[in-house]
């Protein structure tokens, strides 16, 4: 009898020894991007550049030939920015601006490149992150 509870404890400590606790997480949460910073659309067709900071979306336009390095040197609250701004949400995957006088833009945000890049869904285009 002893031999047999002998035998059941050593196959249960192997066994238990043998199991390993997973540290992958079966579920994993993709990472959480947001809308803060500058952007622009790609190659800069558009001459514009948008910074997103604290709810505000601020518009720089650029008519010269070197904007890149331009945009590089605004911030918020410089003066560059054309007169007025939007208010904006992110929340959700979803991007809502006020445009002002009650239109809005609402679109859900697909990010791509590690965050680097914003593809507005609804609308079809994308904006890429500077810096």
């Amino acid at each position: 009898m002893n031999k047999i509870i002998l035998i059941l404890l050593v196959a249960a400590t192997l066994i238990f020894v043998g199991c390993e606790k997973s540290t992958s997480n079966p579920n994993p949460v993709s990472p959480s991007y947001d809308m803060e910073g500058k952007w622009m659309y790609e190659n800069n067709s558009l001459n514009t550049m948008y910074i997103f900071q604290d709810g505000v979306r601020y518009t720089y336009y650029c008519s010269g030939n070197n904007c890149d390095s331009l945009y590089q040197t605004f911030e918020v609250g410089d003066g560059n920015n054309i007169p007025g701004t939007n208010n904006y949400t992110y929340a959700n995957d979803t991007l809502t601006i006020d445009l002002n006088f009650g239109n809005e833009l609402v679109t859900p945000i697909a990010f791509e490149n590690n965050g680097n890049k914003a593809n507005f869904i609804a609308q079809g285009y994308s904006l890429y992150k500077i810096n």
